[in-house]
């Protein structure tokens, strides 16, 4: 007779128990935090509660709690936390399988609930396998070139965190107690619904089963962390496209999101005759162009520049014009207030991007015009763009055509 999986005997591997799947679980436990954490803060690296066209969750309500003005200091902020949390996500995947199948007896289990606690928590445990594999499926899919999911992936994946996390907060309550006196005893030694009654023949011991899923995470990392350095090790990244290998040689040779093809940038509009830069606030309007803009007092910086996706480039040598000197030709000299900053790009998110005045403030916040001691190439934002210390990449805005000084 066929057995389904809800019977007893259908789950047969001998590894599975207590002892491996509370290992596991603590793992998680531990990645998982840190991943909801970085996840949270790259969110407000957005300034999402600046600006209408920052925020891609206006619903979101008291989920915005935490919310806080971005820093400019240390330059490599953001750098390291979206470093952080994409690669720690990567890698926490054989470990997340592993503990899926390790528990998966009790995904069949019937009755569905034996009572009202019983229902409550086999509810939480469908949010909870059912956000996880949400959750890293959209983050991987937003690493890779073309993201396909549909929908935003700024608004389902921070939904989407949140119902996961609540539900993995509640397991982690009732489980983890119980998972740590497991650990202590460091094999089965109370029956579990985990164990089959009839096990096949082992194969490879538990601890053998944990290195196995360690050396896929350590495959994963190897091939993943390289996204956030240069050289070869960023040839390194085979699971993160936007961290190959570098686009070419000279000074002009480092990571890009977006190619001027690709965003719809003409040749004829950034000429040098037809090109102006708008920059608007408390005086009026000014107008300048490329050669205008040279002339003004110039300053350099030393900064990277870090995605979404977590690839990020070593710091790179930006000259051009303080944001703040701007603010100052349309009527702020003392205090420079926030900036809405428009491109001249067609397609892609992030046309229109706001900064706060702690960002404008900044010396080292500029519209830069050179890189490495060259013209900025079409596809790092010829004629201007912005770079700000810490800032998410999406709001170093490329092809920048107007700057608007004033609250927003």
């Amino acid at each position: 007779m066929t057995r389904s999986p809800s019977s007893p005997g259908f789950w047969r591997s001998p590894l599975r128990g207590a002892w491996l799947t509370s290992a596991l679980g603590v793992v998680l436990l531990g990645g998982i935090t840190v991943l909801f954490v970085t996840g949270l803060v790259s969110y407000a690296a957005y300034n999402p509660n600046l600006s209408p066209v920052n925020d891609k969750t206006p619903d979101k309500g008291i989920l915005g709690f935490y919310l806080f003005p971005w820093p400019t200091d240390p330059h490599w902020l953001y750098r390291l936390n979206q470093g952080l949390h994409v690669t720690l996500g990567i890698t926490l995947i054989p470990v997340l399988l592993a503990k899926l199948w390790s528990v998966i007896p009790r995904l069949f289990a019937l009755p569905p609930a034996r009572s009202l606690a019983h229902a409550l928590e086999r509810i939480s445990l469908l949010l909870l396998v059912g956000g996880a594999l949400f959750e890293f499926v959209t983050g991987v899919l937003n690493i890779q070139l073309d993201y396909v999911f549909p929908g935003s992936f700024y608004t389902l994946h921070f939904y989407g965190a949140w119902v996961f996390f609540a539900a993995f907060v509640a397991h982690a309550v009732l489980k983890t107690p119980a998972a740590l006196r497991n650990l202590r005893r460091l094999r089965d030694e109370e029956p579990s619904d985990l164990v089959s009654p009839r096990p096949d023949p082992p194969t490879v011991s538990r601890r053998g089963a944990l290195w196995f899923v360690g050396g896929g995470s350590l495959l994963l990392f190897a091939t993943t962390a390289g996204q956030s350095f240069d050289g070869l090790l960023r040839r390194t990244a085979l699971l993160a496209p936007h961290g190959g290998a570098d686009p070419g040689g000279g000074p002009s040779g480092f990571q890009i999101n977006k190619t001027a093809a690709y965003a719809g940038i003409h040749a004829a509009e950034t000429a040098e005759d037809a090109w102006r830069l708008v920059v608007t606030g408390r005086t009026g309007t000014v107008r300048l162009s490329r050669a205008q803009l040279a002339r003004l007092p110039l300053h350099s910086a030393a900064l990277p520049i870090a995605c979404v996706e977590g690839w990020s480039t070593s710091d790179q040598w930006w000259r051009g014009v303080r944001l703040r000197d701007l603010a100052a030709l349309v009527g702020y000299d003392d205090d420079p207030p926030d900036v809405l900053v428009e491109s001249l790009q067609r397609r892609g998110a992030f046309r229109r991007a706001a900064l706060r005045a702690n960002q404008v403030a900044d010396p080292r916040s500029l519209l830069a015009l050179y890189v490495n001691g060259e013209d900025l190439s079409p596809d790092h934002g010829f004629p201007a763009r912005i770079i700000v210390p810490a800032a998410p990449g999406v709001l170093n805005t490329k092809w920048v055509a107007r700057m608007t000084f004033g609250d927003l």
